[in-house]
């Protein structure tokens, strides 16, 4: 893991979490411990609560660039439901701010710690606690990897298909509080569509149990799609409920690289306005592709402005056949070259090649990514948009994305021992965002705001949504302890 930059960013997306509980140093109850920590410590034992303040400081951001992050007071590992109502118990009853936290690997801030504040862990709670074929449901605590996931139903033969990028150790809980997506949500869509039920603690640490087991059900308001997303602000989840599908068949994967970016947003419109669903189709714009090649040696057209991915999992000549009408689409609109495999080893190397752009681009310097999402006829204008940013500032701009649902993310690589440098790395996230809204888009369609975006959310939803999120807010959490400063100012 690379040092904390002179920003107190983490410079590196392979940072697979903090210290753990085994290494940690703990601190007993004595008589200068506040009231609160002493319980916390009887409540949950010694080995749960983390006072070391080298450990605590390990604990105090995620891997966004810029958010601002404080230092916790504890850190807090509970193993069950129980003690999580415990915790929420404590810190109601003393005022005392509560961060939820799962791996860390989140991109907006959303589990940076807050001065003074518990900053509760949720990765000792990773079980997978059932798995029914014949309803098609996993039940699962919040620390589960979700990679872990995917594999254990996957021995099942069904499939959980939300993928984040760093699907290998980012947690259920985590995907849950952010609403996260992934590669293959042109075709099957976010976490929010894959959530059944769940179990959450409040913040005065009453537990709901909400949603259900059935396909169908329309009881009261739908309160788990109210916590998913919600980035810890409502309550902590402890456990939940997930739809599965049938196991995915082999892929047939398509390559293609283009001239310019308005051919790429043709193929894209075309293939949505002809009824092509493909299960991914990515996008890496020239910055991308050299970066990536510069890191694989994956012989890749560095002279290509564009190069798209997709992939289709309807099985057989099925997959084929639909590639096959994505390959022509490409040929239309012009394409340099286009290439259509059944192999799905050559499939796996060329969707490992779009799997490491980012990696790839944080060769280059810190990267600071955006989340922006268009309408999907405004791909091609939004990457021309962003190679004006990066020209107009002054930097290197990479910008990979799902082009299949119009998902992109444009990354900024700066030198953050720069002060000047960094200002306009800053300026161009912001130039970005108000691209993005003026094209008719939204801030962020899968990584969440957390304290990155907070004025940008209040600008894209407006006074009466956000007074609607502040009711809200103020009849889950009367004092403010969750999470305080995500999403939205307190008003």
């Amino acid at each position: 893991m690379k040092q904390l930059d002179a920003l107190g960013c983490v410079g590196t997306r392979s940072y697979r979490g903090p210290v753990t509980a085994t290494t940690a140093t703990t601190t007993s109850p004595d008589a200068a411990t506040p009231d609160w920590l002493a319980e916390l410590t009887a409540a949950l034992g010694r080995d749960s609560v983390l006072t070391d303040p080298d450990v605590t400081a390990s604990y105090a951001r995620d891997q966004a660039m810029l958010a601002p992050a404080g230092t916790p007071a504890a850190v807090v590992l509970p193993r069950t439901t129980a003690e999580v109502s415990a915790v929420m118990q404590i810190a109601s009853a003393h005022g005392v701010p509560v961060v939820p936290r799962g791996a860390g690997s989140g991109l907006a801030g959303a589990a940076n710690a807050v001065d003074g504040a518990i900053t509760l862990v949720m990765t000792r709670m990773d079980e997978v606690l059932e798995v029914s074929t014949a309803d098609r449901l996993a039940v699962v605590q919040p620390g589960v990897v979700n990679k872990a996931l995917r594999d254990e139903v996957a021995r099942h033969g069904l499939f959980y298909p939300p993928d984040p990028s760093s699907y290998d150790w980012c947690t259920i809980g985590g995907n849950l509080a952010n609403n996260s997506g992934g590669l293959c949500c042109v075709k099957y869509g976010v976490t929010t569509d894959y959530v059944l039920g769940m179990e959450v603690v409040l913040a005065d640490g009453r537990v709901l149990r909400t949603g259900r087991r059935t396909v169908k059900g329309v009881a009261g308001y739908d309160l788990p799609k109210l916590f998913v997303g919600s980035e810890g602000t409502l309550g902590v989840i402890t456990e939940a409920t997930l739809s599965l599908r049938p196991a995915p068949r082999t892929p047939v994967t398509l390559v293609a690289t283009f001239s310019s970016t308005a051919q790429t947003g043709q193929v894209v419109e075309a293939a949505v306005s002809c009824g092509v669903v493909p299960s991914l189709m990515e996008v890496m714009d020239r910055t991308c592709i050299r970066a990536v090649d510069d890191m694989l040696k994956a012989d890749l057209d560095r002279d290509a402005h564009a190069l798209l991915v997709s992939q289709s999992d309807a099985g057989g000549e099925a997959a084929v056949a639909e590639m096959e009408v994505l390959a022509e689409l490409c040929r239309d609109a012009g394409c340099d070259l286009v290439h259509v495999t059944d192999d799905a080893a050559e499939g796996d190397l060329l969707l490992a090649a779009r799997r490491m752009a980012l990696p790839a681009l944080e060769q280059l310097g810190t990267t600071l990514i955006d989340d922006v999402a268009v309408p999907r006829s405004r791909i091609a204008a939004f990457l021309d948009g962003c190679d004006a940013v990066a020209r107009g500032r002054g930097l290197v701009i990479g910008v990979v994305g799902h082009a299949g649902d119009g998902n992109m993310h444009p990354t900024i690589c700066f030198d953050p021992t720069d002060a000047e440098q960094a200002e306009r790395a800053h300026r161009a996230f912001d130039d970005i965002l108000e691209l993005g809204l003026a094209m008719g888009g939204t801030i962020t369609g899968e990584h969440g705001v957390g304290n990155l975006k907070s004025e940008w959310l209040e600008r894209e939803i407006g006074p009466v949504s956000l007074d609607v999120h502040r009711s809200i807010k103020r009849a889950l959490d009367p004092d403010g302890l969750l999470n305080p400063g995500k999403m939205f100012s307190a008003g």
